[in-house]
């Protein structure tokens, strides 16, 4: 027989619920009740005389609580004694099992753990997935992830006194342990991969060895403690000092060659020259530091440059910033190289010969470029567009990159002329027609040079004559127009009425320029008898005019 029940209430007035009723008033199955209930999670008020049970009207908060704490996942266990903990208040706080708020602050803590854990494989698994890895490389990358940050710390510091073993450089592996692997919480794929490559790096001998040449260095020429500018003297602000001066050379390299400026044209010198005034400061206190600029404090900043230059010490440090969530910092591949390069081909400081700004006739300048720009003109408006693949004698450069750079000559003269000079040498300043873009330059440069006063004005820290930067100009149109002329099969004896007086020009302006390897002039090479003005043009500026 079914239970005896008026509306879900038993018929005995007591106003007890059947399981079917409390089933019905809290949508949780009859069979979840039952089992809730042999659980001890949910006593029966009372049973009828056949041996149902009947619950009280306090069951269908109590199922909402036990629901919400199954659904958080809390264990059976743990609930029953939970429910059966409700005593008196008096007894909270003086010994007594711990309270409801108590006990779910425990589960958060262990829900976080469990949490973490989950955070911690779905990273691994995502990292496994970005890289590619194998199945076998699974377990070990996991293990790495498990460290704790103790352990992480151990591998680092094991490396470090390794690599550092019986140098002498105590502020070098501070710094160096000073900065540990430390993983948040959550980490991100990145960092869980970051942390894994740089647990392989460290047992690379490469990087040992690399840190172990810095370790010496460092033990060498580092600020003895005591002298003024130690590091670490209090009110010095040496590192301070020393960190602004490499910003400086990265922005200063960076920008050079965004400009195009060549590490060893006349250009880069004072650059050098800037860079070092502003090195020399941060020097003091070390081994007989160098006072003033000169071939010494020139060899000894490229030294610096050069040790410093260890790519998998850039990259141990790179890995270390993901890893901890720090800012990377800055690569300096490319201004080191540039300044390095600069610094070699420009070992003495070279004083500035005013004789080559001397004696400049602006009308006789602006003369030559016209001259010059005319017949180069005529020379691209021949290049056929199956020509813009043909090598030149710029070495690297086909046509179509030497008639860009021809463009750019022209863009940035105009740049300076109004004041405003450019910086996007790197872009594709030819676009679909090279025609165009040439005579677009060569027009709106002259149109610069006559309408901003350029002629008549002086330009940079040496005051040179705006007449000196057009003579310039004009000498790098006459060269590319020769290496045009090679290239495509055309006659080179460009622009003859001025060809002569540009030759003479580049020899006061160039000739004190390095030529070393690389350099932006190769050796002088000798002209063939009879050469006109313009092969000897190439030849003093390192074409074969053969």
């Amino acid at each position: 027989m079914g239970d005896p029940t008026v509306d879900g209430m038993y018929e005995d007035g007591t106003g007890l619920l059947t399981i079917g009723a409390l089933a019905r008033l809290t949508g949780i199955p009859v069979k979840t009740i039952r089992n809730w209930s042999d659980a001890d999670l949910l006593p029966p008020a009372a049973r009828t005389p056949a041996g149902y049970r009947l619950y009280g009207p306090d069951a269908p908060p109590r199922l909402e609580i036990v629901r919400s704490l199954r659904e958080l996942g809390i264990g059976t266990a743990a609930i029953r004694s939970v429910l059966h903990r409700e005593l008196p208040h008096s007894l909270n706080g003086m010994g007594g099992p711990p309270s409801f708020a108590e006990t779910a602050a425990q589960w958060a803590d262990a829900l976080d753990a469990q949490i973490r854990t989950l955070r911690l494989q779905r990273a691994v698994l995502r990292t496994v997935a970005a890289r590619g890895s194998a199945a076998e490389e699974l377990p070990h990358m996991t293990e790495l992830a498990r460290l704790s940050a103790a352990e992480r710390r151990r591998i680092i510091a094991d490396f470090v006194e390794d690599a550092l073993d019986g140098v002498p450089a105590p502020v070098y592996r501070s710094g160096l342990l000073a900065v540990t692997p430390d993983l948040p919480d959550d980490p991100t794929p990145e960092q869980i991969g970051a942390w894994i490559e740089l647990a392989a790096l460290v047992r690379e001998p490469e990087l040992r060895a690399a840190l172990h040449r810095l370790a010496e260095y460092s033990a060498r020429t580092a600020p003895t403690a005591g002298e003024p500018g130690a590091v670490g003297e209090p009110g010095t602000g040496q590192e301070q000092a020393a960190v602004r001066v490499a910003e400086l050379m990265r922005e200063r390299g960076e920008a050079a060659v965004t400009a195009g400026i060549a590490p060893d044209s006349p250009a880069a010198e004072p650059l050098v020259a800037e860079l070092i005034a502003a090195w020399i400061p941060t020097q003091s206190g070390t081994p007989d530091p160098p006072t003033e600029d000169g071939p010494a404090a020139r060899a000894r900043l490229l030294e610096q440059l050069e040790t410093a230059a260890e790519p998998a010490v850039e990259r141990y440090w790179q890995l270390l910033c993901t890893v901890t969530g720090r800012p990377a910092p800055p690569r300096w591949d490319t201004a080191g190289t540039w300044t390095a390069a600069a610094l070699r081909a420009h070992l003495r400081p070279v004083g500035l010969d005013r004789s080559a700004f001397d004696g400049t006739d602006p009308d006789r300048v602006l003369y030559a470029y016209e001259q010059v720009a005319r017949d180069v003109a005529a020379l691209v408006a021949a290049v056929r567009p199956a020509d813009l693949d043909l090598p030149t004698p710029c070495a690297g450069w086909s046509v179509r990159q030497l008639l860009d750079h021809m463009v750019w000559e022209n863009l940035m003269a105009t740049s300076i002329a109004e004041d405003d000079p450019r910086t996007d040498h790197t872009a594709d300043h030819l676009g679909d027609d090279h025609v165009a873009a040439f005579a677009d330059s060569a027009r709106a440069a002259l149109a610069a040079f006559t309408g901003s006063g350029m002629l008549h004005r002086t330009y940079g820290p040496y005051d040179a004559p705006g007449a000196m930067i057009v003579q310039q100009v004009v000498v790098e149109l006459l060269a590319h127009g020769w290496d045009l002329a090679r290239a495509t099969g055309a006659p080179t004896g460009l622009a003859p009425q001025v060809a002569e007086e540009t030759l003479a020009a580049a020899r006061r302006i160039y000739g004190a320029a390095p030529r070393t390897e690389g350099s932006s002039f190769a050796p002088e090479r000798a002209a063939p008898p009879g050469a006109g003005a313009t092969d000897r043009l190439a030849a003093f500026l390192g074409r074969a005019p053969g």
